[in-house]
């Protein structure tokens, strides 16, 4: 249960000296409030008809004490405004970090796409789970550093009175500060992992609902697809439901260890009754500043389940690694599959066996065959989103496995079948591919694209929102505008992923000739075209065909 949160700390150690201060002011809050009441219990023992004085160093406590009040009361005020501001923003800003940093590893791991994750699994993690981190240091190390703070000064001050009130005090303290928390825990940790599965799932459900709510509204399944989402709905509730209850129970008993607290302390008022006085009040505001933390332990059950959560998404193995002392970068850019071997799975059959084929610079090729044949493998292993089992794959007579998966990248520019348009501007889908890129190459490319005129007439033009998927643009202007985004690449090879799938039949052959304009033309000059597909449409230009089949290619032309 520990080995996740201390991995969680140490992501945190960006901002140990935010967080550090935070912890201080924190801590100096603490000891104003102790101090305040400390010193109230003074003065109202002082009072007349209160207890009789039994000293001059007593009696010089309840002559300070009014103006200690004066100064503590302020400070107290003051210090806890400062403690919400400086640890709440520092955390704010450790898990704006850690969001980052979760979002690269994830990109690291699944260069590829979410593979066999849920979308709205990768969203829990990344809101609901990291949500549940901030717990750890608001809820856990803050008023924990302040027990540890707090257990020698109520020690000894109950040791002015007696040592045997003093232990008993230390004992109860203790338990409500770190015991019972403890426990609260680890027996939470368990119901940790199931509160944040349940509450995964329910996002799943919610999120696979609404993106298929056409289909539910076709086929009348409203009910059914409600039912469900109310299941994983009632599976949540049950565990936070368990959860609460837990987080009740130590919480009545940390209770019980203030009001027994209170009770040794009463016991002995009568042999010292200015101190158990003072002590009366410091006992309160120790045991109070400790009641959440039982309550914290539920919650530190369950920032560990979260934490091993994010952990296992953002730090799991990669695909495919970086080579340790990577190769130069090759001059050419012709692609090449020499008896290349690959499975997705050891229990799956393979998708290659043998394959080899040849993209040559500056070539127009086509890679044709059914679904399953491979054709959109051979784009993922030119990637590197993959690695073969056996054989090479080539890039400018250099093997990928010798060069760093971002430098393949660069070299490599990949319009997929469902290429996706962000909920932005034309211009910010487009600077996707190149950042740089100023205005005019922009529209070259748009041009190249056979799209500014679309463009052109949009409010905004080049800053117009396409909506969410390209929702403003209609199937074949959204596969337009992605290819402007891939020509804007400065990449010398270029991977047409079924760039026409779901295209009427009229849309697929203005595409495709827009295609055989854009090869020939500047945008694309030098550059290696290859055009992955079902089949041919018959307006294609092309150098070389290739046929996939029983794992291996076949040229069918030259």
């Amino acid at each position: 249960m520990i080995a996740p949160l201390l991995r969680i700390l140490v992501l945190w150690r960006g901002r140990a000296a935010a967080l550090g201060f935070g912890l201080l002011v924190s801590l100096a809050a603490l000891a104003a409030g102790v101090a305040l009441m400390a010193a109230s219990g003074t003065l109202v023992a002082g009072m007349p008809g209160g207890a009789v004085l039994g000293g001059a160093v007593l009696g010089g406590a309840v002559l300070a004490a009014p103006l200690l009040l004066r100064v503590l009361g302020p400070l107290r005020v003051v210090l806890r405004y400062l403690e919400r501001l400086v640890a709440h923003d520092a955390l704010f800003r450790a898990l704006a970090d850690m969001r980052v940093w979760f979002f690269r590893g994830l990109a690291r791991r699944s260069a590829g796409g979410l593979g066999l994750r849920h979308a709205g699994d990768v969203l829990a993690r990344l809101v609901g789970d990291v949500e549940a981190l901030d717990g750890l240091y608001l809820r856990v190390i803050l008023p924990l550093a302040g027990a540890v703070l707090l257990l020698p000064v109520l020690f000894v001050a109950a040791g002015l009175v007696s040592s045997g009130m003093a232990f008993a005090l230390a004992l109860l303290f203790a338990a409500a500060a770190f015991a019972l928390p403890l426990w609260a825990a680890r027996t939470a940790a368990a119901l940790g992992t199931r509160l944040t599965m349940a509450a995964s799932d329910l996002r799943i459900a919610s999120l696979d609902a609404l993106r298929g709510l056409r289909e539910v509204r076709v086929f009348a399944a409203e009910g059914r697809m409600l039912a469900a989402v109310q299941a994983r709905e009632g599976a949540l509730l049950a565990a936070q439901h368990e959860l609460a209850a837990r987080a009740a129970w130590a919480g009545a008993a940390s209770l019980l260890c203030a009001q027994a607290a209170l009770l040794v302390v009463l016991g002995g008022a009568a042999a010292h009754p200015l101190a158990a006085a003072t002590l009366l009040f410091l006992a309160v505001a120790a045991f109070e500043s400790v009641a959440l933390l039982p309550r914290a332990g539920v919650a530190a059950g369950q920032a560990s389940a979260a934490a091993r959560r994010v952990l296992e998404a953002a730090e799991g193995p990669v695909p495919v690694a970086d080579p340790a002392l990577p190769a130069a970068l090759p001059a050419g850019s012709a692609l090449r599959f020499e008896g290349v071997h690959f499975t997705w799975a050891p229990d799956r059959p393979p998708v290659f066996d043998g394959l080899t084929l040849e993209v040559p610079q500056g070539s127009r090729v086509a890679l044709l065959g059914p679904s399953g044949s491979g054709k959109s493998t051979l784009a993922a292993l030119a990637l590197k989103v993959a690695a073969p089992q056996a054989g090479r794959v080539l890039l400018g007579g250099t093997d990928l496995a010798k060069l760093p998966a971002a430098a393949v990248r660069a070299r490599i520019a990949w319009l997929a079948q469902a290429t996706h348009l962000f909920d932005d501007t034309i211009r910010a889908n487009l600077l996707l591919a190149r950042p740089d890129a100023d205005e005019a190459a922009l529209w070259t490319a748009l041009e190249a694209a056979r799209i500014d005129g679309v463009v052109r007439g949009l409010p905004g033009g080049l800053d117009a929102w396409v909506g969410e998927s390209g929702a403003r643009l209609s199937g074949g202007q959204g596969r337009r505008l992605a290819l402007a985004r891939a020509l804007l690449s400065p990449a010398p090879v270029l991977i047409l992923d079924e760039p026409c799938a779901g295209l009427d039949a009229e849309t697929e052959r203005a595409f495709l000739a827009t295609l055989n304009e854009v090869a020939e033309g500047e945008v694309a000059e030098g550059r290696s075209v290859v055009l992955i597909a079902h089949r041919l449409t018959g307006v294609e230009r092309l150098d070389r065909i290739w046929r996939l089949s029983a794992g291996r290619a076949v040229a069918a032309a030259g």
